[in-house]
């Protein structure tokens, strides 16, 4: 079967040759409103449903399409809430200087359902890493840092790197993945600047 360019302004889609797509096309034009910006309640929203659904043993992609909706195009939202559940699970598990949690082998460890491939390493490792920082009292530049990545996927990096850092924290207190979650769930997260 080979494959043959068909151009629909604005796009170019892909199909099979003699066959016939699969669904419209809708372009996203500038006509279109601007999208909602998160709410505060967002973020909450945001959090609970990333820790309800760990609780209750969801999917990684389960999660994502449940917290898809949340997402503004073109911004990092729901990812800086990730961030900050992950920071504070480091926080949770008594990870210090002296007793770091070890980040080597994240991936293959926490994240065994995941396959990532190229700079797709190089996405969760920088939220991995930006995680951390903001535990460390750092805060990294996103926008910065995801301008150049071209897509609009950060926030599914955060929570792939808040599901490992769950998981991490679970697996260091000799804990159900269920309870942390239960116990960060009681505290505050973090307020949108």
């Amino acid at each position: 079967m080979r494959w043959m360019p068909v151009r629909r302004w604005p796009l170019t889609v892909l199909r099979a040759s003699g066959d016939q797509p699969a669904g419209p096309v809708l372009p996203y034009c500038l006509g279109m409103p601007a999208p909602n910006l998160p709410a505060r309640q967002d973020w909450a929203t945001a959090r609970r449903i990333l820790l309800d659904g760990l609780a209750r043993d969801a999917d990684v992609s389960e999660l994502a399409g449940e917290l898809a909706p949340l997402h503004p195009r073109n911004n990092t939202f729901p990812g800086e809430v990730f961030l900050h559940v992950a920071a504070d699970l480091l926080d949770w598990c008594g990870a210090s200087r002296a007793d770091p949690l070890a980040l080597e082998g994240m991936r293959e460890r926490f994240l065994p359902e995941c396959a990532f491939r190229g700079r797709q390493n190089s996405k969760l490792q920088f939220a991995i890493l930006a995680a951390a920082a903001l535990r460390g009292g750092a805060e990294p530049d996103l926008l910065d840092e995801v301008a150049w990545w071209q897509t609009d996927d950060f926030w599914q990096y955060a929570l792939y790197a808040a599901v490992a850092y769950i998981r991490a924290a679970a697996g260091r207190a000799g804990v159900p993945v269920r309870q942390v979650c239960q116990e960060l769930a009681q505290r505050d997260g973090p307020r949108p600047g």
